[in-house]
C-alpha cells in the first residue's frame, strides 16, 4: 500500500489505445482512476503495489453503448414498476462480458404512463461496482415520423412537439441523456432550442424521420447533436436531396460537431454503407448495438415494448413482417464488423465505441479515454478484438473463461490481465 492507503496497480507489457493510435505502454490505476506515474514517483516517492503482466493485450477504454433496448431477457420498454432498478442492473452486470462499461438504457415509443413509471430515478445505478455504469436513459420516441416509425407502435406515436408536450409525455427529464425525435414534426425547432437552453445535459438526436436535408441542418443548428442509426428509419439518399444522410458531409450545420450512430451488426447496414459513413465523417461515427431483450438468448419469440419480435438466425423482426426490430448484436461484434467493413485502424474502430460516444455526452474527461484522471474502466482485447477481461473503476468484473487469450495465467486475486511479476513490500520505496 502507498502511504495514502490506496493501492496502486501498474498494467505493463500491453498496447494502449492513445491519441488515435495503439502503442506500447503502461496503465497505472489508483482508487478507480488512471494516474500519472510521474506524480507517484517524484511526488509521493512510491512504487506500484502490484505489477501485472498483460502479455501483449490491447488495453482500451471500456465500450460505451448509447442505444441498447435490452438484453438477457430484459426489455427496457416493458419493465415491471416494482423491479426497474433490478432489471437494469441485470443488464449492467451482463454487458461487461462484451466489454461494455457504460450504457444508456433505451426506451422505444411508449405510452405516457410508462415513462412516468420508469423515469423516476436510477437509484444509484449511474456508477457502481461489478457492473457497467448507467449514463441515463435514451428516449427513442414517441415524437417521431409515422412513415418512418420502424418497429415502434403507431398507437403511441406523437407528431406534434412543444416543451409542454415533452414534459407532459415524459414527466421528468432527471435521468434522461438522449431524446430521439423527428425534426420535421410541428414545433420541433422550438423544442430543440428549449431543450438546449433549459436542459443542456439532454442530447437531442434526429431519427425515425422523413426530414429533408434542409430541415435536418436547421435542427442541428438549433441544438441537435446526433443522428440516430444513420441510414436506418430515414429517407434514402437521393442525389438532389440526400435527406438526413447528407448531414455526414454538410457544411451548413454550424460550429458544433455532429455525431452519427451506426448499427454495425452486419444486418442493418451493408459493408459499403459503413465505408461511406466512415470515409465521409470518421470523427463523428458512434457504434451502437440497438440490441433488444433477445440479445444473449437463443432464437425464438421475444418482445420490444408491446411489439412481438421473432429472432431467426440472429435477425430480429416484428413477428409476421419484414421490419427489423433492433438487433441481437453485442458491442464487441459491432467493433469487429466495423473494422472489417471499413478497413480502419484498430484505434479508429475502438474510438468509435469509446471516445466518440463519450465526446457526444460531454464525458470524455472521464469516459472513453485512458488520459490521466479518467475512470479506470478498461477492456482488455486480443489482436482479433476479442474481449479477454473487463475492468470497472479499477476492479476486474469479468475475465474470459479458460484463459482464452493464450498464455495468460489468472491466479492472483485482483490481477487484471496476467501474472503479478513484481510487488513491493508495503508498496513504498526504501529510504
Amino acid at each position: 500500500m502507498t502511504a495514502t492507503g490506496a493501492s496502486v496497480t501498474r498494467y505493463t507489457n500491453c498496447k494502449v489505445v492513445c491519441n488515435g493510435d495503439v502503442l506500447p505502454g503502461d496503465v497505472w490505476v489508483r482508487e478507480g482512476k488512471i494516474i500519472n506515474p510521474t506524480d507517484l514517483f517524484y511526488g509521493l516517492k512510491k512504487l506500484p503495489d502490484t505489477v501485472v503482466d498483460c502479455r501483449g493485450l490491447i488495453v482500451s477504454p471500456g465500450f460505451v453503448d448509447i442505444q441498447i433496448n435490452g438484453a438477457f431477457g430484459v426489455d427496457f420498454s416493458s419493465l415491471p414498476e416494482s423491479s426497474v432498478s433490478e432489471c437494469i442492473e441485470k443488464v449492467a452486470r451482463g454487458l461487461v462480458t462484451y466489454g461494455v462499461t457504460s450504457f444508456c438504457p433505451t426506451i422505444v415509443t411508449s405510452p405516457p404512463d410508462y415513462y412516468k413509471k420508469v423515469l423516476k430515478g436510477l437509484n444509484g445505478l449511474q456508477s457502481g461496482k461489478n457492473r457497467a455504469n448507467v449514463l441515463g436513459f435514451h428516449l427513442e420516441g414517441p415524437f417521431i415520423s409515422m412513415e418512418k416509425k420502424g418497429a415502434h407502435n403507431r398507437e403511441y406515436v406523437r407528431t406534434e412537439l412543444s416543451p409542454s408536450a415533452v414534459l407532459s409525455c415524459y414527466h421528468s427529464l432527471q435521468d434522461v441523456r438522449i431524446i430521439t425525435l423527428a425534426p420535421e414534426s410541428s414545433g420541433a425547432m422550438e423544442t430543440i432550442r428549449w431543450l438546449r437552453k433549459e436542459h443542456d445535459d439532454v442530447i437531442v438526436s434526429l431519427g425515425h424521420s422523413s426530414a429533408h436535408l434542409g430541415v435536418a441542418e436547421e435542427a442541428i443548428k438549433s441544438g441537435a447533436k446526433l443522428v440516430t442509426h444513420v441510414f436506418n428509419a430515414m429517407l434514402p439518399f437521393h442525389h438532389r436531396d440526400p435527406g438526413m444522410v447528407g448531414l455526414l458531409t454538410s457544411l451548413d450545420i454550424g460550429p458544433g460537431p455532429a455525431f452519427f450512430s451506426l448499427i454495425t451488426d452486419g444486418i442493418h447496414t451493408h459493408e459499403t454503407v459503413q465505408r461511406i459513413a466512415f470515409k465521409a465523417n470518421p470523427q463523428g461515427i458512434i457504434l451502437i448495438t440497438d440490441a433488444i431483450a433477445a440479445t444473449g438468448l437463443p432464437d425464438g419469440n421475444h418482445f420490444l415494448g408491446d411489439m412481438k419480435v421473432t429472432v431467426k438466425e440472429g435477425v430480429a423482426k416484428i413477428t409476421g413482417t419484414g421490419t427489423l426490430a433492433g438487433s441481437v448484436a453485442t458491442m464487441d461484434k459491432c467493433v469487429k464488423e466495423f473494422k472489417k467493413a471499413t478497413d480502419c485502424t484498430l484505434a479508429q474502430a475502438i474510438e468509435a465505441a469509446t471516445l466518440h460516444p463519450a465526446q457526444l455526452l460531454g464525458l470524455d474527461d472521464t469516459k472513453g479515454t485512458l488520459d490521466y484522471g479518467a475512470d479506470a474502466d478498461l477492456v482488455f482485447l486480443d489482436e482479433s478484438l476479442t474481449v479477454q477481461a473487463t475492468c470497472v473503476a479499477g476492479d476486474i468484473v469479468w475475465k474470459a473463461p479458460g484463459c482464452v487469450a493464450g498464455d495468460i495465467v489468472w491466479k492472483t486475486p485482483g490481477c487484471v490481465a496476467g501474472d503479478i511479476v513484481w510487488k513491493t513490500p508495503g508498496g513504498a520505496l526504501c529510504s
